[in-house]
């Protein structure tokens, strides 16, 4: 399954990696130029979705800014889609069974847990920098896939999906991280409420309802309560992943006998009609055909895939062009222990927590080197883990949003980091992996 997921994420990954680039670029440009005043007016902008005297877009009583709509708004549809590739990998992927999840688990473990070691050393838990102690946890799936796939053919596919494991078991420790790090005052009263709309779901999914826009629907209802209860809203888009239901209506091999009876029924064209016209039967034919194909996917896999261009192409692009504008000049400096603790963070503790971890791992006997991978391009995808980018922005916002000085530091440590992880596991890459055939 996760093999899927991989070529699927290869195809499209390049794009939207030089998408996020030039989104991550065009922000910083605009930051640092004549246009910075509009650009903040911009992030500043603050939106409206009324209905009567309630606005949906608002939060304690004040409206949502643009930035804080495209944070906590439509990252929430990320976390869902990343909740729908979580859900999907622990029930048939790579993390379904303790055999297939110890290395990318283990590996992920040291990745997240190295990078926390550097951070503090430089920027001590009870200071006011040592707040933003996650940002280097995070591997960007797309990002670090798009730098990939650069290398074509060369990388074996077992590299590939120890890259795409490893990253999303970092996605669910950025999670509970966001969850429990980053929870504010808890509402109860709220989280109840959306605690019985999960409940509702969960029910009705079993009940066989696969029209996934009951689950969008009130999903928005839980997205809002959430807002409102002091728990971060984005969690809201993860939970509500795992009550969408994963089993279709339908399984495949029923699906086909069906399709042949239905081939085998199908009315004849009458020759001396236009074939542009079906008959009434016909039309019956094909409409039980196409109900069939709606049953034969689950929810969540058709969920994922409607997600998957939407979050890759509009959305962190989006994300990445409101929340990359690093001010290179003005108050504070640009280099301090937060941007020098991230980048360090990025590039020396996930390399060093993936590759040693994975050593340990594999050496200990726990399990053994997977067919076509080597220590010499482990040390490349190990580099590669190092790409952070989109969680490791979002979670620098909510570290420093009320200190703009240390969340320019965090922009700058997150580029800077990503920038030369990415540069230094392409160069590791290329040069151990075998050269292509020439004809």
């Amino acid at each position: 399954m996760i093999l899927g997921l991989v070529k699927r994420f290869s195809a499209e990954s390049l794009a939207s990696s030089i998408l996020l680039f030039i989104a991550a670029v065009s922000a910083a440009l605009i930051a640092n130029s004549s246009f910075a005043p509009v650009y903040n007016e911009f992030l500043s902008h603050e939106l409206h979705l009324r209905i009567g005297g309630f606005n949906l877009l608002s939060h304690g009583g004040h409206n949502l800014t643009m930035l804080e709509f495209i944070n906590d708004g439509l990252m929430s549809i990320f976390f869902l889609s990343v909740g729908l590739e979580i859900k999907r990998e622990l029930l048939v992927g790579e993390l379904s069974s303790f055999r297939k999840a110890a290395l990318p688990f283990i590996a992920a473990c040291g990745g997240m847990l190295v990078p926390v070691f550097i951070y503090l050393f430089i920027c001590p838990l009870d200071t006011v920098q040592g707040q933003g102690l996650a940002i280097p946890m995070a591997t960007d799936i797309a990002f670090s896939l798009g730098v990939l796939s650069l290398l074509g053919k060369r990388v074996p596919v077992s590299l590939k999906i120890f890259l795409v494991a490893f990253a999303v078991v970092d996605d669910i420790g950025g999670i509970l991280v966001i969850a429990l790090y980053y929870t504010s005052h808890v509402s109860w009263v709220y989280l109840a409420v959306a605690a019985a709309l999960y409940a509702l779901l969960y029910i009705i999914g079993r009940c066989g309802v696969i029209d996934k826009l009951y689950y969008l629907l009130i999903g928005v209802v839980i997205w809002y309560l959430f807002l409102q209860s002091g728990i971060h809203s984005t969690i809201a888009g993860v939970l509500l992943a795992f009550v969408i239901p994963a089993k279709p209506l339908l399984n495949s091999a029923k699906y086909i006998e069906y399709i042949r009876t239905i081939i085998a029924t199908f009315p004849e064209m009458d020759a001396k009609k236009q074939s542009i016209v079906l008959s009434n039967q016909q039309i019956a034919k094909l409409k039980a055909v196409e109900s069939a194909s709606d049953k034969v996917i689950s929810p969540l896999q058709s969920l994922e895939d409607n997600l998957h261009g939407a979050v890759n192409f509009v959305i962190l692009p989006l994300f990445a062009f409101v929340n990359a504008g690093v001010v290179f000049s003005g108050e504070g400096a640009l280099v301090g222990d937060v941007s020098l603790a991230i980048a360090l963070g990025l590039l020396l503790g996930k390399f060093i927590g993936i590759f040693s971890f994975t050593w340990l791992t594999i050496k200990s006997g726990l399990t053994q080197m997977p067919l076509g991978m080597n220590w010499k391009n482990i040390a490349g995808v190990s580099l590669l883990g190092g790409i952070g980018f989109t969680v490791s922005l979002f979670v620098a916002n909510l570290s420093f949003r009320q200190h703009p000085e240390l969340l320019n530091q965090a922009k700058f440590g997150v580029l800077s980091g990503t920038i030369i992880a990415g540069i230094l596991g392409y160069c590791v890459l290329r040069m151990v992996l075998p050269k292509p055939k020439t004809h």
